[in-house]
C-alpha cells in the first residue's frame, strides 16, 4: 500500500505529515518554507509511493472560502499540474491551528515551545491527516 500526504499549506511555512504505508497513523513529517514545497515534494515522492495528497482548506464558520484561499487555490493548481496522477483531496482544516497548540498543551509542551510555529504547522498537518483517515471509515 501506499503512503498518504498531507498539507497543510500556509504563506510562509508548510506542514507534512504522512501515514505508514498500511494508511492507519498520521506523523508529522516536517515543516519546509513555502517557497520550497515542490522541491521537498519531489524528494519524498522519489522516496516513498504515495498516491494520495490531502491538502488543507480553510473554510469559514460560514462554510466559505477563507481569505487564505488567495495563496492557497493557485498552489493547488500547481500541484494537480505537477502531479496529475496523484489524487488531490481538498479537506477542511477549520480549527486546526487551535486544535495543534491545545495538543502541545495536553502534551505538556513548556510555552515557549508551544510558541515555535513550524511544529504548529507541523502537527496542524497531522490532525488534518488523522481526520481525513477517520471520515474514510
Amino acid at each position: 500500500m501506499s503512503r498518504i500526504l498531507s498539507i497543510d499549506f500556509g504563506k510562509k511555512r508548510t506542514g507534512l505529515a504522512v501515514t505508514d504505508p498500511l494508511q492507519i497513523i498520521a506523523t508529522g513529517l516536517k515543516t519546509v518554507n513555502s517557497e520550497e514545497i515542490f522541491d521537498e515534494l519531489a524528494l519524498y515522492f522519489s522516496k516513498e509511493e504515495v498516491n494520495t495528497v490531502v491538502v488543507g482548506y480553510p473554510r469559514t464558520l460560514q462554510n466559505k472560502g477563507a481569505e487564505s484561499l488567495v495563496f492557497i487555490n493557485p498552489f493547488i493548481k500547481k500541484l494537480e499540474k505537477k502531479y496529475p496522477e496523484k489524487e488531490i483531496v481538498l479537506y477542511d482544516e477549520r480549527f486546526t491551528s487551535k486544535l495543534a497548540v491545545r495538543a502541545m498543551i495536553d502534551g505538556g509542551l513548556k510555552k515557549k515551545k508551544r510558541q515555535d510555529k513550524a511544529l504548529v504547522d507541523k502537527i496542524s498537518a497531522v490532525i488534518i491527516l488523522q481526520s481525513y483517515l477517520l471520515s474514510l471509515t
